[in-house]
């Protein structure tokens, strides 16, 4: 059964407490609840947090679960979205020890999915990155396997602007790359956080993933994208992406919903799939934003 969820990173200014009654009164069974460390967010929609895996204890547990409880909605996944692979080996020591906390804090609330990013560094090849995720990600999946943990990586390739150049700051971008991820972690606890807007911008298929990966497919994130052919017919696809298009709510952009949920159904995924929202044009205060997912959710809902 498909469950339609809230990636809960739009709402930065809402507690925990408010982002979930918020989800559950519109109408969405789940929430994606944000895990970044305290501090400046790095880009925009990072730096959130609903729920602080350095302040873990059995208050916040039991609390939790009392809210979850109270309106009747659960947590599809806890999510952080940093570059374990920077080429700094500090930052991406931190990242990987961050995400480490938050796989023992879904153990604790008893929450089967972390959602992140692999990472990459984005001035070197596809092979060398690589072989560095050939160095650091196993004791992550394996340290996630001691929790019966799965890991999504989303596959975005986090490549919007210049300090991103030219690679971008996430390996796991196309189904070739992930064929030598999987063949160098082949552990069923690591997994893909599929979102289909980012192939449509990379000139792909978004539905090939559903019917050749879905046995991969550990959680969904639901965001459309609005691709502006005459920008691109003249800066072309090496140009920056954000030339050339747009991240949309779901019913504003080019994404085929209905045959998306209907290749879903058909792979057998069973599990969440959350809403997130990065669209522009709803960010000029928070009725906006609201206004935002509750259309996305109107279109959604009868779909999935």
């Amino acid at each position: 059964m498909l469950r339609l969820g809230l990636v809960s990173a739009i709402l930065p200014d809402l507690t925990t407490e408010e982002v979930i009654a918020y989800a559950a009164k519109v109408g969405f069974s789940s929430v994606e609840l944000m895990c970044w460390p305290h501090g400046p967010a790095e880009r925009r929609y990072a730096g959130v947090t609903h729920l602080d895996v350095d302040q873990i204890d059995e208050h916040v547990i039991k609390r939790t679960h009392t809210t979850l409880r109270k309106y009747d909605m659960n947590i599809s996944g806890l999510g952080y979205y940093p570059n374990p692979l920077d080429p700094d080996v500090v930052k991406s020591d931190y990242h990987v020890e961050h995400i480490k906390k938050i796989i023992r804090a879904a153990d604790a609330l008893g929450v089967k999915v972390v959602n992140t990013f692999v990472g990459r560094d984005p001035s070197r090849d596809i092979a060398y990155n690589l072989d560095r995720f050939r160095a650091v990600w196993p004791t992550i999946v394996a340290f996630a396997e001691t929790y019966d943990v799965r890991i999504g990586i989303e596959n975005c390739p986090m490549f919007f602007t210049r300090d991103e150049w030219p690679g971008g700051k996430n390996l796991a971008t196309t189904p070739d790359i992930w064929d030598h991820l999987f063949e160098i972690i082949p552990s069923v606890h690591f997994g893909l956080n599929y979102d289909p807007s980012h192939m449509v911008w990379q000139m792909m298929d978004p539905l090939l993933p559903v019917r050749e990966y879905s046995d991969r497919f550990v959680h969904v994130h639901l965001k459309d994208v609005k691709l502006h052919r005459d920008r691109l017919d003249r800066v072309g696809i090496m140009a920056m992406p954000l030339e050339y298009h747009s991240p949309r709510i779901p019913g504003r952009g080019q994404i085929d919903w209905s045959a998306f949920f209907e290749a879903l159904r058909s792979s057998r995924f069973s599990g969440d799939c959350c809403l997130e929202v990065e669209d522009k044009a709803f960010e000029g205060s928070p009725e906006q934003v609201k206004e935002a997912i509750e259309s996305a959710y109107h279109h959604l809902k009868p779909l999935i």
